[in-house]
């Protein structure tokens, strides 16, 4: 009885062994496919961040990086799929955006990278000047939080409309906001993404940066007006991540290459101020 139980204990440990090399085999291999993995994927806006990841694809695949690049023409899908783990960072969004998405969805995405600014610009629909806006005018501006605090600060250093005490770049502002409006301007709430699509509607439209690219509006050569630099640094678009993986080594490589002259040149010499870097 004493052997039999001798050898089912002696089985029993080898079989221990036997697991316990097996899981360090598991964890190994996990560790080697991680570290195998070379490919990032970012989610972008068409312009500029999608052209700006594409211009760096080259400095990452000399560090043997490959850069997956995709596109997503709305401010939503971006943040959700990155939350999802569909994609390793996104690039469309400054921080005030990124805060505020964080706040509605009680999500935890970290800025990794700064990049860019883009200036706000008033663009001229129905009517082609400032000086020429009559009474009772639309003008549209984009719907989303703190865009549209942008576009309100920007009619208000227009001399168009004054808003109450405290709104401040990183206020959440409406129209509700307003408190002198002396010509009586219709205020039109719009996605980001129609308004380029809205001024043979309106009188005036004030247009995010990389939507006025797309529809080929350049802030410092088609705009009435531009936003005070002072307030579109603070509208510092970023290389968003989940909350850890900013230390990541993807990150450290995309950050390393998005930094870059290269790159930095090629904002500089395609873009000619309506983009602007900020590294």
């Amino acid at each position: 009885m004493k052997k039999k139980i001798a050898a089912l204990l002696a089985g029993a440990l080898c079989l221990s062994a036997l697991a316990a090399c097996g899981g360090n085999n598991t964890q190994a291999n996990g560790d080697s496919a991680a570290s195998d993995d070379k490919t990032i994927t970012v989610g972008a806006s068409p312009t500029p961040h999608a052209e700006i990841l594409n211009a760096a694809k080259d400095v990452l695949a000399e560090a043997g990086w490959t850069l997956e690049v995709v596109e997503f023409t709305d401010y939503v899908q971006p943040n959700t799929a990155l939350v999802d783990g569909d994609l390793d960072a996104n690039y469309f969004q400054h921080i005030p955006y990124l805060n505020n998405f964080n706040k509605e969805n009680g999500a935890d995405l970290v800025s990794a990278i700064e990049m860019h600014y883009e200036p706000f610009g008033i663009y001229p629909g129905k009517t082609a000047t400032l000086e020429e806006l009559a009474d009772g005018a639309t003008i549209a501006v984009p719907n989303d939080g703190s865009n549209e605090t942008r576009a309100l600060l920007l009619l208000q250093d227009a001399g168009l409309i004054t808003l109450k005490d405290g709104i401040d770049p990183t206020s959440d502002a409406t129209k509700l906001d307003i408190v002198e409006n002396p010509k009586n301007l219709d205020i039109q709430e719009i996605a980001a993404e129609q308004l380029p699509r809205s001024l043979e509607d309106v009188d005036l439209a004030v247009i995010n940066g990389n939507y006025a690219l797309q529809a080929d509006l350049n802030a410092k050569e088609d705009s009435l007006i531009t936003e005070n630099p002072e307030y579109a640094q603070v509208y510092v678009n970023v290389v968003a991540c989940r909350s850890g993986d900013e230390t990541s080594d993807k990150i450290a490589a995309l950050k390393d290459a998005l930094q870059s002259d290269a790159v930095k040149q090629f904002i500089d010499d395609t873009y000619k101020g309506a983009v602007v870097a900020t590294f």
